[in-house]
């Protein structure tokens, strides 16, 4: 890997309608929407906050960004 390139850190990006505003527990799991994995914590955010403006209507609507990254290697030097 080059020097200028940076580490692949894979984040997901999914969301769904919640039961109610105050938990996260999601109305029906089937009807996840699974947006993406992304390489990075900046691509990841931009979709989160592209669907999470697209369902601001819906105050039950939420969407969520993991670190997969941190799952999958779980080491705090990571960088985020």
């Amino acid at each position: 890997m080059a020097e200028h390139e940076s580490k692949q850190l894979l984040h997901l990006v999914f969301g769904g309608e919640l039961n109610s505003t105050e938990t996260v527990e999601f109305k029906d799991l089937k009807a996840l929407d699974i947006v993406g994995i992304y390489p990075n914590y900046k691509a990841a955010f931009d979709a989160w906050k592209s669907k999470a403006q697209a369902t601001v209507d819906n105050a039950q609507m939420r969407y969520f960004v993991v670190h997969m990254h941190r799952l999958m290697e779980p080491h705090p030097e990571d960088g985020d």
